[in-house]
């Protein structure tokens, strides 16, 4: 008989029928990603660089541009934000003094959790599974995001990009949440919206699934091979249910 161990979250009843044993490996731990996969905070992102880049005399863009600026950090926000002969540490760590203050006052205006966000949590919290942020926003920000919109919501970790930390993908973020909520590599399920969280899974080792409603297009997602690639919460609430 062949056994497989299996760290998806299927159904594998039909290969029962063809006498091949599974060695379950539970879900216990959801990791979600936060711009772009919990909350569409792009608007106030992309306001709040503008504001820094036109405090400084700097051309500024589109809201739409942003969505392929973000998600490797602030520092790496300004960096592409900034013109191309204006692209130094100095000019970034300029952007960042004005940027800061001016998105702690305004980071709530126009972000709101993604169609279906707040009843996927409580879902996932009544099935009993822990729950865990892994965000390459600055700490505070993420601290403030996930307690202003999701108060009802118990999240073993809540971790945004922390001085001394790799940013994603760097799995490091990934394997202290895994240490927090005490689990393994297979009891994790890791979702996020952008090839950078597809690789960050990747090099931690968990599964990986992919969303559309974020910031980046599904051919990003789909050239990093994730696990799942789903286009509603309705789609990871099965997959999560058919590990039951």
């Amino acid at each position: 008989m062949t056994v497989i161990f299996a760290k998806g979250l299927f159904d594998f009843e039909n290969l029962y029928a063809e006498g091949v044993l599974i060695e379950y490996v539970m879900k216990k731990l959801i990791i979600f990603d936060l711009d772009g996969t919990l909350l569409d905070t792009i608007a106030d992102l992309g306001k709040s660089t503008n504001y820094a880049l036109d405090k400084l005399g700097y051309p500024t863009h589109s809201i739409e541009q942003y969505r392929f600026m973000v998600g490797n950090g602030i520092n790496k926000l300004f960096e592409r934000a900034l013109p191309e002969k204006e692209k130094n540490e100095e000019n970034v760590l300029r952007i960042r003094k004005e940027f800061i203050p001016y998105y702690n006052a305004h980071n709530v205006d126009e972000s709101q959790p993604y169609e279906g966000i707040p009843e996927l949590l409580s879902y996932v919290q009544e099935l009993g599974l822990q729950i865990g942020v892994a965000s390459n926003k600055y700490q505070v920000a993420t601290e403030k995001l996930i307690a202003h919109y999701f108060s009802n919501i118990k999240f073993t970790a809540v971790f945004g990009q922390r001085e001394g930390i790799g940013v994603k993908p760097d799995p490091t973020i990934v394997f202290d949440i895994l240490k927090l909520a005490n689990v393994t590599k297979d009891e994790a399920f890791y979702v996020g919206d952008s090839g950078v969280d597809m690789q960050t899974a990747i090099n931690a080792g968990v599964t990986s699934c992919g969303v559309t409603w974020g910031f980046r297009p599904r051919a990003e997602l789909e050239s990093f091979h994730p696990d799942y690639i789903v286009s509603s919460t309705e789609k990871i609430a099965e997959i999560i249910k058919s590990g039951y």
